[in-house]
C-alpha cells in the first residue's frame, strides 16, 4: 500500500466482531485494536505490511440472544431488508437492538465471507420502516459505500402539524453541516386540536442525525408525536411518532439488479388519512 490510509477507514469489514465503521470506531476507542502490538486509535494510519489485531474482552461478549420476530421484506445471499418497528434502537450497547435480533430472523449467507448480519444505516428509536442490512463482509462494505456515494434513494412519509406549502426544499444547517431535505404534501385533513395535519413525502438529500425531524421543526411544522422537536402544547403523548421510512431504491452491488423495496404505511397513518392507496 503506497498511500497511508486511516485505520478506521481501512479496517471496515475485516473483523467479524467489528464489521461496520461505527463498530470499528468503538473498538478503537475501547483500545481493543492493536497494530504491530501497539494499541491503535482513530488517528492511526496504515501504510502496508502491518499486523492488525482485534481482541475483545469477555465482558463485552453478549451471553444471551435477543428474540424479536421481524418482518423480512427482501433477502438474498448478500443482503436483507426488514421492517423496523417503533420503540427499539437499531444498534448500540443495549441488549434489545435490531442488530441483536437480526441473526434469528435472517438466513446465514453461503458466501465464504459470511458474517453476522449488520444494519448499514440507522433509524431513530420511534421511527418505523425499512432498514437495510448486509450479510457478508464484502456486502457491508459495498452498501456503506453506496450510502457514502448517495447512490441509495430513501423516501419517508410523515404526518406534520400546520398548513404547509404544497412542496419545498429545506436547507437549514444541522450541527453546522450543510443539510437538505425535499418534501411534498400528499394530503391534508382538518383537526380540532392541531388545526391542519399533512401527510407528506420526504426525500433527504443528506444524512444528518435527526435531519427530517429537525428540518420540519425548523420550518414550524413538526412531526406529529415528536417529543423532542415538537411544539410543547401540541405533543401527542402515548401514540408514537408519525415518521415512517417507506422505500429504498438502489442498484444491487453484486447482482446489478435494480431494487425498489417498499414498506407500506402503518395502520395508524391510515386512520388519519383513510384515502391512502
Amino acid at each position: 500500500m503506497l498511500t497511508p490510509i486511516r485505520l478506521q477507514e481501512y479496517g471496515v469489514g475485516i473483523f467479524k466482531a467489528a464489521i461496520t465503521k461505527s463498530a470499528l470506531k468503538k473498538a478503537l476507542k475501547k483500545q481493543f485494536v492493536t497494530v504491530n502490538d501497539v494499541i491503535a486509535s482513530t488517528a492511526t494510519y496504515i501504510k502496508g505490511g502491518e499486523c492488525i489485531s482485534l481482541s475483545i474482552s469477555e465482558e463485552y461478549i453478549p451471553k444471551k440472544k435477543f428474540i424479536l420476530q421481524l418482518n423480512v421484506l427482501f433477502e438474498d445471499d448478500y443482503l436483507a431488508v426488514i421492517h423496523k418497528p417503533a420503540g427499539i434502537v437499531v444498534s448500540g450497547n443495549r441488549f434489545k437492538t435490531i442488530t441483536n435480533a437480526l441473526v434469528r430472523n435472517i438466513k446465514k449467507s453461503k458466501h465464504p465471507d459470511a458474517t453476522k448480519p449488520q444494519p448499514v444505516h440507522r433509524l431513530d428509536f420511534a421511527t418505523t420502516g425499512i432498514l437495510l442490512a448486509g450479510k457478508t463482509s464484502s456486502s457491508i462494505r459495498a452498501l456503506n459505500k453506496l450510502f457514502e456515494d448517495k447512490a441509495i434513494e430513501k423516501t419517508y412519509y410523515a404526518i406534520t402539524i400546520g398548513k404547509m406549502d404544497s412542496q419545498g426544499v429545506i436547507t437549514h444547517d444541522i450541527d453546522d453541516k450543510p443539510s437538505q431535505s425535499h418534501y411534498k404534501v400528499c394530503d391534508t385533513v382538518s383537526s380540532k386540536r392541531f388545526g391542519t395535519l399533512n401527510l407528506i413525502q420526504l426525500e433527504p438529500q443528506t444524512g444528518r442525525r435527526h435531519q427530517l425531524r429537525k428540518h420540519l421543526s425548523q420550518i414550524g411544522h413538526p412531526i406529529l408525536g415528536d417529543k423532542d422537536y415538537g411544539i410543547q402544547h401540541l405533543i401527542l403523548n402515548g401514540k408514537g411518532m408519525y415518521l415512517h421510512a417507506y422505500s429504498l431504491k438502489f442498484v444491487h452491488p453484486f447482482t446489478n439488479e435494480d431494487l425498489f423495496i417498499k414498506d407500506e404505511l402503518p395502520k395508524r397513518f391510515r386512520k388519519i388519512f383513510s384515502q391512502i392507496d
